[in-house]
This record gives structure tokens, C-alpha cells and sequence, in this order.
């Protein structure tokens, strides 16, 4: 087998030092679904900027991914089609002015919609969208009210009890329906159509997500701590409204965008246009240049990218390069290595709310952030940084901020530190523990724990390791698996904890691991592969793709060789499997494996069909050769 490794090896080095870019970085498509270019067709639309070039170039990538029934899908296995996510697609066909609802198309689309019970069952942004493009009546109480933007953080609630991510969509939103912004165009299309009754068109019909118990007991508890604030109703409005514009301006990107995600500042210049800025504001004009400029090409299409993921291609790359045998003074890891530097940030974010006595020193995930690091794109860089000695102040301001995020409980979060209080989970929104707030994880604990462990030698017993390594253990599934929140999903999840306490000493013969190992060996498929569905991520359960995919498989024989001293069968034909890839399918190769929002937003790196083969092969090879 270890005679055939090498030329693979050969081949992928080849084909990633073939598409780095000059400025060093790596800047393959982030791609998702439809959603962000059925987004940006309506809002070039209603701000009467027009590009009809890019317009027509997204509504043709949109109508390739109809399927035959008229749906979209967001996964390939997904059963039939995702409701939302064609609401987006036959709305801004029609926005595009490209389609007419008599068109087949159109017509599938409709009835699929209606045959899944329309527009009352669309997901929560969905329906936000449609509020505020005028097709849909806001709530007549919105969850949360503008006044709770006000609460200090040391309030028993807060909106710095929601996670960046999550609370940087919510301030605009929050802004929006306080106004009860709406904005509709003569030429906009109308969606009475897309309502299976009449009567749901009213508020309390289509928001009846609101009218839980445990969403009015929630609501209770924010109103008692907004009326206890000092100040006039009046005065408390006024303040409110100018901490949301506050919040939104001071974390505007040098691109125009809000923290570089698509969608949370789609919602921003929406509600710039609520506090009565023009259409053609700068703030305005230069939030949709910086949206515009995430376009980038997939198959042949125009596709506008949730954000870019340079900084995690170019650091997850690097290291693969130097784990395969790259010199780390070879022009191609210089190159990345100057990049990534250019890239650390030094900027104080949300973060030190929660971690007030860390300094800046983390990475993000996207070239545009500047105030966002994260705890895997931190570590990520340092990996690749590791061997860079002109860099080593760097790196030790990478290790400290990388220590000072571990949460309480042991584990390690994404963004910041302890931000997984219960009471979110009584907003009604789906799988709001993982959206809402920023638990510890399985991924980004193992992976924590395996750069700790590799490349910074705290292992087992440092305390930090400890805990970290106890907290795994503590949330081993049942079957011996573990769940990823960032990536699909208990194959994601295992691989990063098995390489992760392998790092931190323990021994492969430890119950947790023989554990993982057993569960690993018992879902591997008859072709030497892995490949699991995403519906794992909507149903909490571990559900097979019954295909084998790339990435997948990779991960899955990196956790296997990482917790095994001699080549085992499962290994054998894993690394078989990755030898012979270029004869596997298109799902094989493109199937989503990173995930964003359970049901709704899952993402395909089209690096890691390159990277992490690269990455499981290069470990084969230098630990049995």
C-alpha cells in the first residue's frame, strides 16, 4: 500500500501549490444553497442597483438546482426538497423579472410550496425576509423587544447571552421590527398565492411559533428586566434605537460589511433604510459592494458566498503542505505564512465581554475580519505557524488567547467564552442551543486539545488538558461516537476528539477510545469509505449518506491512525479509498460536509477534497513508513 501513498501525495502537493494565489492565501469557493443569491437578487432589486450581468448569471445557477418536482434542496439525499429554501428560489426568480408565474418552473415550484404547507411553515429568516420585503405582516410581538438591547451584561438576561453569530443578525432584526419596517416595490411580485389558507395570512396564524408557554414566559422575564431600567418609555425607545445603530456601525468591516456574513448585513442595510438613510447612503452603497465582492464561481455560475474562508483554506493548507513533507521555508508555505501573519487580529471584539482579561491574538475565518477570532482558525494558524521562527511572538499571543477562550465546564467554544446560558433555548427557534449560544464542543475541543497536545506539548495532566480531555469524556455518545457542530457531523466530531486525546496522552487502549474506534469500524462502508448524511444534524442522530465521501473518509482513517500503532484493516482500506478518488462520484467528492445551521444552511469547502486527503494520507504514510 505505502509504495502507491507517495505519488498521491505528489499529485495533491502538486494541485494545492498549483491554486494558491499571489497574495499567498488559498481562496477556493466557501459554496452553500441558493439562499444568499436569491437574497442579493431581491436586494439589488428593491435598492434599484440593478447588475443585471450578476443577476442573471445567479438566477441561472439558481434554476439548475430545481429538481424535477420543482423543489430545492440543500443536501442531495434531502427528501424531496426543503420548503424554505424554495421560497427563497421561486421569490427571487420572480423578483429577477426573469420568470412569470405561469412559467413551468414556476408553477412546480408553487405547488410544491403549498403541498408542504406554504408559507407558515418557512423558517424563521425565511419569513424575516419576507416581512421586510413587504409580503408578510410582522408580529404583533416580536420576540424580544428593542429595550432588551439595553441590558447590561451582567443582567440574568442579555443579549450578550446570544452568540456573536447569532446576536449580530438579531440587533438589525430587532431594529427592524421595532419599526415595523416594510419595504415593497410596485413590481414586486405577490405571494398571497403561497398560503394554503386565507386566514393564515394573519399575524397570529403565521407567527404562531410565538404563542408558546415557554416563549411568554421568556418574554415575562426580558420585560422585567427592560422596566427596570431607569428612564421614560420615550427615552428608553430613543436609547434603544441609537445602542442598535451604535452596535451595527462599530462592527462594519473596512469591506463595508457587517462582521463579513452575507446575511447579517443584508439585515443591516435594511434596517439603515428603517432609521431613514437613502438608498444610495454610502454606509448603504458600500455594505452591497462588499457583498457583491464575495461573488465568486462554482460549475460555471456566479455564486455570492456566505463569507469567503481564506484564513482557514490557507491555515488548514499550510500545515497539510508541511505535514506532507513541504519545507517550511519553501516559497509556497513563505507566501502563506506572510498572509496569515496579515491576518492576526488585533482588534478587541464581543469576545472580551465574556474573556476581559485575554488581548488580541486570534485568527477569523473569513480575509475581511478583523474583530471575530475564533478558537479553530486560531489554532488552525498556529499549526501552520509552528516552524516559523521570525513568528513566534505571534504564536504565543495565538496560545495565549487560544487558553483564555477554554469555557468553565472544560470544553472549548467557537467564538466566546461561556456563552451557553438555558434560558435560550425557550426562543422559538429551531435547534437553538447550537445557533443561540456557543457551547463547548466536541470538534472544537478535540481539536483544541490535539494542537495543545502536538504543538504547544500540554498534555495530560496540565489542567487545562484535564479538563478539556474530561469534558470529551464526559460527552461520548452512547455508541462511542461524538457530535461536531461544525462539520458533518459525528464523523467530524469523532475524528476531532480520537486525534485530540490521542495528543493529550491517553492511550489508544482506553475505554472511550476503543470505544470511538469500535463505532468507527462498525459504520465503515464496503468500498474502504465514510459518508454521513446531513440529516444527522436535524435529527441529533447519527444517519448514513450510504455513499462514501472524500472528506469523510479522511477524517475518519486520520482518527483511526491517530489511535492506532500498527496499520489495521479499516485503515488499510480507508487509505485504499483515498488512493482511488478519482474514480468516486460527484456526491463523493461535493457533498456537504460543513454545517451552519441545522435544516437551512450547510456548506461545501471545495479545499478539503484536497487538504484532508492530503492531511490522512501524509499521517499513513509518516507513521507506518
Amino acid at each position: 500500500m505505502t509504495q502507491h501513498v507517495q505519488p498521491e501525495i505528489d499529485c495533491l502537493i502538486q494541485r494545492l501549490k498549483t491554486d494558491q494565489t499571489t497574495n499567498g492565501a488559498w481562496e477556493y469557493p466557501f459554496e452553500m444553497g441558493i439562499t444568499p443569491d436569491a437574497y442579493m437578487i431581491i436586494l439589488l432589486t428593491i435598492l434599484n442597483m440593478k447588475d443585471e450581468a450578476l443577476i442573471s448569471s445567479l438566477v441561472e445557477r439558481i434554476a439548475s438546482k430545481q429538481e424535477a418536482n420543482g423543489a430545492w434542496k440543500i443536501f442531495e439525499d434531502e427528501k424531496e426538497g426543503n420548503l424554505s429554501v424554495t421560497i427563497e428560489a421561486y421569490y427571487a426568480l420572480l423578483y429577477s423579472g426573469h420568470y412569470e408565474k405561469n412559467d413551468p418552473p414556476i408553477r412546480k415550484a408553487r405547488q410544491f410550496i403549498l403541498s408542504k404547507g406554504g408559507i407558515k411553515k418557512a423558517k424563521l429568516f425565511t419569513k424575516a425576509m419576507l416581512t421586510i420585503t413587504g409580503q408578510i405582516k410582522w408580529p404583533l410581538v416580536f420576540p424580544i423587544p428593542l429595550e432588551s438591547i439595553l441590558l447590561p451584561p451582567t443582567s440574568p438576561i442579555s443579549m450578550y447571552d446570544f452568540s456573536v453569530y447569532s446576536r449580530v443578525h438579531f440587533v438589525p432584526l430587532l431594529l427592524l421590527a421595532h419599526k415595523k419596517f416594510r419595504i415593497r416595490l410596485s413590481s414586486s411580485p405577490n405571494l398571497q398565492d403561497l398560503y394554503v389558507k386565507k386566514e393564515e395570512r394573519e399575524e397570529e396564524q403565521l407567527w404562531e411559533e410565538f404563542r408558546t408557554d415557554e416563549y411568554r414566559s421568556l418574554f415575562s422575564k426580558v420585560q422585567e428586566g427592560v422596566s427596570s431600567l431607569i428612564g421614560l418609555p420615550h427615552s428608553l425607545h430613543s436609547l434603544a434605537t441609537a445602542s442598535a445603530k451604535r452596535y451595527m456601525t462599530d462592527r462594519i468591516e473596512s469591506d463595508g460589511t457587517l462582521y463579513n456574513y452575507f446575511s447579517a448585513t443584508f439585515f443591516m442595510i435594511f434596517a439603515f433604510l428603517a432609521l431613514g438613510y437613502s438608498k444610495d447612503d454610502p454606509i448603504i452603497t458600500k455594505a452591497v459592494a462588499g457583498l457583491k465582492a464575495m461573488t465568486t464561481s462554482t460549475n460555471g455560475y456566479s455564486h455570492v458566498q456566505f463569507t469567503t474562508a481564506s484564513v482557514w483554506n490557507t491555515a488548514l493548507i499550510s500545515y497539510a503542505l508541511q505535514e506532507a513533507g513541504v519545507s517550511s521555508q519553501d516559497s509556497v508555505i513563505q507566501k502563506a505564512t506572510a498572509y496569515l501573519l496579515s491576518q492576526q487580529q488585533e482588534k478587541y471584539g464581543d469576545w472580551v465581554i465574556h474573556n476581559p482579561q485575554a488581548i488580541p491574538g486570534g485568527w477569523g475565518f473569513s480575509n475581511g475580519s478583523t474583530m471575530t477570532p475564533d478558537v479553530d482558525d486560531t489554532t488552525a494558524s498556529l499549526r501552520a505557524l509552528t516552524h516559523q521562527l521570525h513568528a513566534q511572538n505571534n504564536w504565543q499571543r495565538g496560545l495565549n488567547f487560544t487558553l483564555s477562550m477554554q469555557n468553565k465546564d472544560g470544553g472549548f467554544p467557537a467564538f466566546e467564552r461561556n456563552v451557553d446560558k438555558s434560558w435560550i433555548t425557550y426562543l422559538p427557534i429551531e435547534n437553538a442551543d447550537f445557533i443561540l449560544s456557543d457551547p463547548s464542543t466536541a470538534d472544537l475541543t478535540g481539536r483544541a486539545l490535539e494542537f495543545l497536545g502536538n504543538f504547544a506539548n500540554i498534555k495530560n495532566p496540565n489542567h487545562v488538558s484535564k479538563q478539556a480531555s474530561k469534558w470529551l469524556i464526559r460527552h461520548q455518545e452512547s455508541n462511542g461516537s461524538w457530535f461536531g457542530r461544525w462539520g458533518v457531523c459525528y464523523i467530524y466530531g469523532t475524528w476531532a476528539a480520537l486525534t485530540g486525546l490521542a495528543a493529550a496522552g491517553y492511550s489508544s487502549e482506553h475505554y472511550a477510545i476503543q470505544k470511538a474506534v469500535n463505532w468507527l469500524k462498525k459504520i465503515q462502508n464496503e468500498d474502504g469509505g465514510w459518508g454521513e448524511s446531513c440529516y444527522s444534524d436535524i435529527h441529533r442522530t447519527y444517519i448514513p449518506l450510504n455513499t462514501s465521501t472524500i472528506t469523510q473518509t479522511a477524517w475518519a482513517v486520520d482518527a483511526l491512525i491517530a489511535v492506532s500503532d500498527q496499520p489495521t484493516p479499516a485503515i488499510e482500506r480507508g487509505i485504499s479509498f483515498l488512493l482511488n478518488q478519482s474514480e468516486t462520484s460527484n456526491r463523493a467528492k461535493n457533498y456537504p460536509v460543513g454545517q451552519g445551521l441545522a435544516g437551512y444552511i450547510y456548506w461545501n469547502y471545495h479545499s478539503y477534497k484536497y487538504l484532508f486527503p492530503l492531511l490522512a494520507l501524509s499521517h499513513y504514510r509518516n507513521k507506518y513508513n
